[in-house]
């Protein structure tokens, strides 16, 4: 569920008047602000909880607290002077005793490895133009972020951003994290605020969740809350049978890494059988690059590979731009569902119309590029309207490639991805998540599920990449990414965010 600014207090204040605490629910965000912290930084490091006098700088103290009594040293910064604090930070402070406390002059000196900055100026009850000194003090939190290697967490919402329109003030902090607290603002997913927000978590507060009821919602976020249903565990008794008979048609003179990849994401998703349809040319070659567990045939002729049995094909990753399938055809007659991308999407550029004539479900995984070659203007247009109108001209599921990747199908809610990282922008991920998606597919996962779980792993499994296994966002390659998409799958029961 995604709510305004102002159905979020509404919803505080029913929980006030139902007898729930202020301080109850502060100290449940703080507990949870630092479990994310740690989920992102799992070795303790040097954190300056920037704190203002609303409940927002409450939260920052909270979270402090418990960030100090797991090992980290942490520098208490108040952005005004005692005096003006509201109750719940002065009832906080004192039990923050472990901490140290430094000045605001004092923060470009800060320094550690990791060094981690908690936004907590302003929450979602400020609104209007920041003033001094928070404006000189956001500024020069982005100043340590941009020189000092410091990773900036926002609570709840990055100072000076609208929490319904996205709109930055001028000295808007830029946060590499915002953690928000009990539902996702509307402000958070707009398009223009994707470099203000940074990953986006959302941190559930019970109290607040089972006041909301079940509307009908016409977008929702992707969290391991909602997705961990999708992917139950197996029974002891499944069998390759169980876990989907995958085909893909990928790969090409001069691209034989994105058939690659996409077969070995594919495996590393728990595709049950998957076999690499390839051009006579390139099949040998492509047999002893690829996993073990494919296998490799030359690609045949379009009434004989109709005629084959699979689960679910993936159809498109390195395929050219002369491709030997008529890619087409396929889509217009396969029964079973299509995972479609790169080239496969640009071979159906001239006749977007063969998906309304489709035998089966497909899912679309464009990119900008990709999507403004299907729909020429699209890149003018906001990222949620063009999912939208997409999703009502044809039957299919649409997911769109970005910092904040959008699923979207005719009659279900618009998805909002959280996961990833900018060390994701480098050519082949999409060619992983192709792989999962199908394999997800094979698995019995509804295709738009498929698509929205699949992004959350892929996104995922990147992060990991960086906090666990000691990638930085400019060494991350696709190939890396694939080792950690088994931990993304088992963070996804464990209760991240």
């Amino acid at each position: 569920m995604i709510l305004t600014c102002a159905a979020m207090k509404e919803l505080e204040q029913r929980a006030f008047a139902d007898g729930v605490s202020a301080d109850g629910l502060m100290e449940e965000a703080g507990r949870q602000i630092a479990r994310a912290v740690r989920q992102f930084f799992p070795r303790p490091g040097v954190c300056a909880a920037v704190f203002g006098k609303g409940n927002n700088g409450g939260d920052a103290l909270v979270a402090a607290r418990h960030l100090a009594a797991w090992g980290w040293d942490v520098r208490l910064v108040a952005a005004f002077p005692d005096a003006e604090w509201g109750p719940l930070p002065r009832a906080k402070f004192p039990a923050a005793a472990q901490c140290s406390r430094a000045e605001i002059a004092e923060l470009d000196s800060i320094s550690g490895e990791p060094l981690v900055i908690l936004d907590g100026l302003l929450g979602i009850g400020a609104s209007g133009a920041l003033r001094e000194p928070l404006a000189g003090i956001t500024r020069a939190i982005n100043q340590l972020r941009n020189g000092g290697n410091a990773t900036v967490f926002a609570l709840d919402i990055p100072t000076g951003l609208n929490g319904d329109t996205g709109m930055a003030d001028p000295a808007c902090i830029v946060a590499d994290h915002t953690l928000t607290i009990g539902f996702a603002k509307h402000g958070l997913v707009e398009d223009r605020a994707v470099n203000f927000v940074g990953r986006l978590s959302v941190l559930p507060l019970g109290e607040l969740g089972t006041r909301l009821g079940t509307p009908r919602a016409d977008a929702v976020v992707a969290t391991p809350e909602n997705l961990r249903a999708l992917r139950p565990r197996r029974a002891f008794d499944t069998h390759k049978g169980d876990c989907g008979r995958v085909g893909i048609i990928a790969g090409s003179r001069g691209y034989l890494g994105a058939a690659v990849l996409c077969s070995a994401a594919c495996v590393r998703a728990g595709a049950g059988l998957v076999t690499l349809f390839a051009p006579a040319e390139i099949a040998e070659s492509l047999a002893i690059r690829v996993p073990p567990e494919v296998m490799v045939r030359a690609l045949p002729a379009t009434d004989e590979l109709l005629a084959l049995r699979h689960d679910v094909l993936a159809i498109g990753p390195g395929i050219g731009a002369q491709p030997a399938a008529d890619v087409a055809a396929l889509v217009r007659k396969i029964s079973q569902p299509v995972v479609l991308d790169a080239d496969g999407l640009n071979a159906i550029a001239a006749d977007v119309g063969v998906l309304g004539e489709a035998s089966g479900e497909r899912v679309l995984t464009p990119h900008p590029g990709e999507m403004e070659r299907l729909v020429p203007g699209s890149a003018a247009e906001s990222r949620r309207a063009v999912m939208e109108k997409f999703t009502r001209r044809f039957p299919c599921t649409l997911l769109l490639k970005g910092a904040r990747t959008l699923v979207g199908k005719s009659g279900e809610p618009i998805s909002f991805n959280t996961t990833g990282n900018p060390g994701m922008a480098v050519g082949g991920m999409g060619d992983v998540l192709t792989g999962v998606i199908a394999a997800l597919i094979g698995q019995r996962v509804r295709p738009f599920d498929a698509a929205r779980l699949g992004a959350w792993l892929c996104g995922r499994a990147s992060e990991i990449a960086i906090s666990h296994g000691g990638d930085s966002e400019e060494s991350l390659s696709p190939s890396r990414m694939l080792d950690f998409v088994g931990v993304a799958f088992r963070d996804l029961h464990a209760g991240g965010f």
